[in-house]
């Protein structure tokens, strides 16, 4: 079995991601957005497919906005039909305020018959309070069902977020390493629960870097594949597998793509995520 990866694209584009096994959706694009619901809601019925709700935190924080309020949630969950719904999560703040807002709310998700997806976060430059926080989310499988490694938490934690694009690729990486050594992640799949990386660092090869822990990873997710395509960049040869790093633009979700060659170049780019996906299987 392998990690299974949930493309995102512009609404316009979702064809580029019908029939996978799963997807993650945005909550501020499921409160706004109708034909951006309808398309899940028919993924859902025609190929019964799985849903995470995200709580759109990546896109809040870019743009220094605050969190999406957890209140709505709940409906937006409803409204698009998902299995599971991540919740309120709060980058470059102490960790204990993520998990008060679990404890907080992962009753409330499960009363209302969603699964629980919990963000590790730290304080910048907090390693040892993010894998403290990572430790309890695995000990607490009853309360929560999947546990997400965000394109924030690492970066965040080791204090590299902004500046050194290569610094920022490894974080992740390293951060497995580090919590290794505590065994967190034989703990969280003995207990039953998911793990999903979300987005992605500064290249597709990051999934190959991250090839030693590819038995503990279920799920991946990122935007990177079809959104560098519709700006006309494919990823390459280089050791990251973009030679600029990330492409930093926000992706615009209204987006119309009139130019066959740059779809075409989205599709290569996802075809090129999905084999590295595939080479990695369970150990």
């Amino acid at each position: 079995m392998s990690i299974e990866f949930c493309h995102i694209a512009p609404t316009p584009h979702l064809d580029l991601v019908s029939g996978r096994k799963i997807h993650l959706a945005l909550a501020h694009l499921v409160e706004t957005d109708e034909s951006y619901v309808n398309f899940y809601l028919r993924e859902k019925e025609e190929f019964g497919c799985k849903i995470i709700l995200d709580n759109s935190a990546f896109e809040m924080y870019k743009q220094g906005k605050p969190m999406y309020e957890s209140s709505k949630l709940i409906t937006m969950g409803k409204r698009i039909n998902a299995d599971w719904i991540v919740m309120t999560d709060y980058p470059s703040e102490p960790g204990e305020k993520t998990i008060e807002a679990a404890k907080k709310l992962a009753p409330e998700f499960k009363e209302a018959g969603f699964g629980t997806f919990f963000v590790p976060q730290s304080k910048i430059g907090d390693v040892k309070d993010v894998i403290k926080t990572f430790r309890w989310a695995s000990q607490n499988p009853k309360l929560i069902d999947y546990i997400g490694v965000s394109i924030l938490t690492a970066p965040n934690a080791y204090g590299v977020e902004k500046g050194n694009k290569l610094q920022r690729f490894m974080s992740r990486v390293k951060l497995m390493y580090d919590m290794k050594e505590s065994m967190i992640f034989p703990i969280i799949k003995d207990g039953g629960q998911r793990v999903h990386f979300l987005g992605m660092m500064d290249g597709p090869n990051e999934i190959m870097y991250a090839s030693p822990f590819a038995k503990y990873v279920d799920t991946w997710d990122s935007s990177a594949a079809v959104w560098a395509g519709m700006n006309g960049i494919e990823f390459d040869g280089t050791p990251t597998g973009l030679v600029n790093g990330k492409f930093e633009k926000e992706v615009d979700f209204d987006h119309v793509e009139f130019d066959q060659s740059y779809i075409d170049m989205a599709k290569r780019n996802m075809e090129y995520i999905d084999k590295l996906c595939y080479s990695y299987m369970w150990g």
